[in-house]
């Protein structure tokens, strides 16, 4: 039985409250206790460092977490909770969080975070170096009730580089919340008709007579991926799709009606603990709109 905690970071901003309102459920729908954790302002450290300095005083107490405690307190339906108060520069102290986490929920950005941006330098930070599943709730996500009434969740699955343990992660989720699993891979498309008269092929495309040769091939691959998770999780109903290029693209389009996308991080020809992160990766992570987990490879040994 897996006892590792589901982790979610909140620093009272709306986007971190969003999240901590997608991880409820999902702790409960995993059977894991929720660490609601909360990486104390500079400020308020540089505060603690100079009071210790002075000898034993009044213990510290969180504003942020006191009002989520307040807030959830009598609530009906809740998993098991704790509150952590963390040191530290944010993904430095969510890395050390998320080594012993079965997932990391955060928010697409923080308080500190500019509005033009679609995704926080903390948010991807932690996406691209965590040793667990890390899952990004944009604002516009459905949550609670309303998730459960959509859902599916979506795997994008690179027929080169995706490992199972992103596989796997897919197919649990959807085993968890007894929904349905789209799996999604992408194969290069025929090259454009303007180029095909001028002569020229760009890297990415193919002769046209190629094309059904490499779909079907495609298709025979991406079942014969499945097949394994297809037996140990029979419950799970599953929509097999090849379609042509755009990896990003299809995911990004399948997020408008998903309760999750999960992608890889890292690719196959990667280091394991590479700090890199999969073009098709970051593009649905900063477009998606359902929360995206962002899956790691696990160091062997």
């Amino acid at each position: 039985m897996d006892t590792r905690p589901v982790v979610v970071a909140v620093d009272g901003s709306e986007h971190s409250l969003r999240a901590l309102e997608w991880a409820v459920p999902t702790a409960l729908t995993m059977a894991a206790d929720l660490v609601i954790a909360h990486v104390l302002p500079d400020t308020t450290q540089l505060w603690m460092a100079r009071r210790s300095a002075l000898g034993p005083g009044p213990a510290l107490t969180d504003p942020v977490t006191d009002r989520i405690r307040t807030a959830l307190s009598g609530r009906d339906g809740l998993p098991s909770v704790r509150y952590d108060s963390l040191e530290g520069e944010v993904p430095d102290a969510l890395h050390a969080l998320g080594a012993e986490a079965r997932m990391l929920v955060m928010g697409s950005r923080g308080r500190g975070g500019f509005a033009s941006l679609l995704l926080g330098s903390n948010s991807l930070a932690v996406a691209t170096r965590a040793l667990c599943p890390v899952v990004v709730v944009p604002p516009l996500a459905r949550t609670g009730e309303d998730e459960r009434i959509t859902g599916r969740v979506v795997l994008g699955l690179n027929l080169d580089d995706t490992v199972d343990d992103v596989i796997g992660f897919a197919f649990d989720q959807a085993a968890a919340r007894r929904v349905p699993l789209q799996v999604i891979s992408a194969y290069p498309a025929p090259a454009p008709a303007a180029l095909l008269v001028a002569g020229e092929f760009p890297p990415t495309a193919m002769d046209p007579d190629e094309y059904g040769h490499v779909e079907r091939d495609a298709r025979r691959e991406q079942a014969e991926r499945l097949r394994p998770f297809e037996e140990r999780f029979p419950q799970v109903e599953v929509d097999s799709v090849v379609a042509p290029a755009d990896a990003a693209g299809h995911l990004v389009d399948a997020s408008a009606s998903a309760a999750l996308i999960v992608v890889g991080r890292h690719r196959r020809r990667l280091k394991p603990g590479s700090l890199l992160m999969g073009s098709v990766a970051h593009a649905v992570l900063h477009h998606a709109e359902c929360p995206v987990a962002v899956v790691p490879v696990r160091p062997a040994g």
